[in-house]
């Protein structure tokens, strides 16, 4: 008996070690967030496509580097700090040593598998989104052990991917310790619910992911609103019931004796009350939205009526267009080395090297595959880009396929109708290029020019070229201002008007000066001939 006892006891610590073995096993693979999988049972992948898929994902996420380069234009970046005060940090652990606990839990970042399908383009174009995959997903704090791409001529409809692949996912689930699969695409709520029956955890899609970080980075009151309302319209058709949210509600058929006249009937499921309440609460959202409106469009038709030119700065996520704000007009906005860092438009004043006041406007990034419901949620926003008289379309030049980038910005500004502004490409981080990557966009670009936020190079050109392009006063003018007037020469000197020649005379100062229509008819008193 006393045998059978030890027995019995060495084989509880033999399952305790096991496991102890298997957590710091899983730990060890995520070490620096590299993907370290061999799977040995899979003989049909070779050694070459094996190095080749770790080659993608074996380092952090190319688009963000390792720490934040600001500028003193950038400012001092109190809201950097404040956001990375609330940063889960990794490593950072309560996990219990001795697993006999009646309790075992474990706080860290969320470990993800990525997986991408290939249905069209190249095996490269289909590495660059899947590396977009992995910055997303570190952006939002995740852990990434691991990628896959499946060659398929259209997704499956039942789990999206074959079954062969969704099998190898599991094991990759399974052996790295995941808890969530990233889909590099829209899923539909049946492909999403059949993934998630085969690997056994939680499985979300790019759009999903995308709207986790904009909940995480909004910060204004609007913002807020519109991102709500965007992950409601992905929700909706998404709910799903089981148990209790498939019941009928009381004043059914059951209530039918206490309900009394108009009580009586089927009843309402949990989940159809769910999705009024969720249609409800988006109708509320709406008529927020729509409430904030009328402030900005007071702001932008003062500047119209005004005649003050608008700048908009536009471009793909991580772009550097912040940096770029920053650098023009040492507006101090948050830099930071992450996918849609900022999402509140910052519009901030500006003038030319020649004394010509315009007015230069930040807004959201745009990505590939941006979720149409952030299009509708942000389309009053994105009026600021539709409404300027130029765009500075931001590219990162550093990225190998800027094509696609620029590609993916065109679109969503023209189903914001904003393709029709004139456009500058304004190749950043040139500091970080290829040389040959800036030659073969200049050859497609006429309208580019090659510049770095951070290092300064190329800054001046932009203001120039900007001076060039914006609407710029048109009239002219001979004026004779009396010197008992001295308020109307000094408005003259403001950011509204170019003067050509000062003369002072006996009468007064003499000016030609080029002024916008709205201010000639207010200086008619003073005009007179050549």
């Amino acid at each position: 008996m006393t045998e059978y006892k030890n027995s019995e006891k060495d084989n509880a610590q033999s399952s305790i070690d096991a496991t102890i073995a298997r957590i710091l096993a899983a730990d060890e693979a995520n070490t620096n967030g590299k993907a370290t999988r061999f799977v040995a049972d899979q003989e049909h992948l070779n050694e070459d496509a094996r190095q080749r898929r770790l080659s993608i994902l074996g380092d952090r996420a190319r688009e963000l580097a390792d720490s934040d380069a600001h500028t003193e234009h950038d400012g001092e970046q109190y809201d950097l700090f404040e956001r990375r005060s609330l940063r889960r940090v990794e490593g950072l652990s309560t996990e219990l040593e001795d697993v006999t606990e009646v309790e075992y839990r474990q706080l860290r970042l969320e470990r993800v598998v990525l997986a991408g399908l290939w249905t069209e383009g190249t095996i490269t174009e289909a590495e660059y989104s899947l590396r977009e995959l992995a910055a997303l997903a570190e952006t939002a704090g995740s852990t990434v052990l691991d990628g896959f791409i499946q060659r398929r001529g259209k997704p499956d409809p039942g789990t999206f991917f074959g079954s062969g692949k969704a099998v190898e996912i599991k094991e990759a689930v399974a052996e790295l310790g995941a808890d969530t699969v990233i889909v590099d695409s829209e899923l539909a709520p049946s492909q999403r619910r059949g993934l998630e029956d085969i690997v056994k955890v939680k499985v979300i899609d790019r759009t999903g992911l995308i709207l986790d970080i904009f909940a995480q980075h909004a910060k204004s009151r609007e913002g807020k609103a519109q991102v709500e309302l965007a992950q409601m319209e992905y929700m909706l058709p998404r709910l799903r019931g089981w148990g209790e949210s498939l019941s009928r509600q009381a004043g059914g058929r059951v209530g039918a004796a206490g309900g009394g006249i108009g009580s009586r009937g089927p009843g309402e499921t949990k989940i159809e009350l769910d999705r009024r309440r969720i249609n409800q609460r988006m109708a509320k959202l709406r008529r927020e939205i729509a409430g904030m409106k009328p402030a900005r469009d007071a702001k932008r038709a003062n500047r119209k009526r005004n005649a003050v030119p608008s700048v908009a700065i536009a471009g793909y996520t991580n772009a550097g267009k912040s940096s770029l704000l920053n650098r023009l007009t040492d507006a101090g906005v948050l830099v930071e080395n992450a996918l849609f860092a900022t999402l509140d438009p910052t519009t901030r004043k500006a003038v030319t090297p020649d004394g010509i006041g315009y007015t230069l406007s930040d807004t959201v990034g745009f990505v590939r595959q941006l979720p149409t419901q952030l299009v509708e949620a942000f389309r009053s926003t994105l009026e600021e880009v539709a409404d300027a008289d130029l765009i500075l379309h931001v590219v990162d030049a550093s990225h190998p396929e800027p094509e696609s980038q620029i590609a993916a910005v065109r679109k969503v500004l023209a189903e914001v109708d904003a393709h029709e502004v004139d456009e500058i490409i304004v190749l950043n981080k040139a500091d970080a290029a290829e040389s040959h990557v800036i030659d073969r966009i200049r050859r497609r670009e006429p309208h580019a020019i090659v510049v770095s936020a951070h290092t300064g190079q190329g800054i001046d050109e932009l203001k120039q070229l900007i001076r060039d392009s914006i609407p710029r006063p048109t009239v002219p003018l001979q004026l004779l201002v009396p010197y008992a007037d001295g308020e109307v020469v000094s408005r003259l000197h403001a950011e509204d008007a170019e003067i050509l020649s000062t003369d002072y005379q006996e009468e007064g100062t003499r000016i030609h000066v080029l002024v916008r229509p709205s201010l000639a008819a207010e200086l008619s008193q003073y005009q007179v001939e050549d």
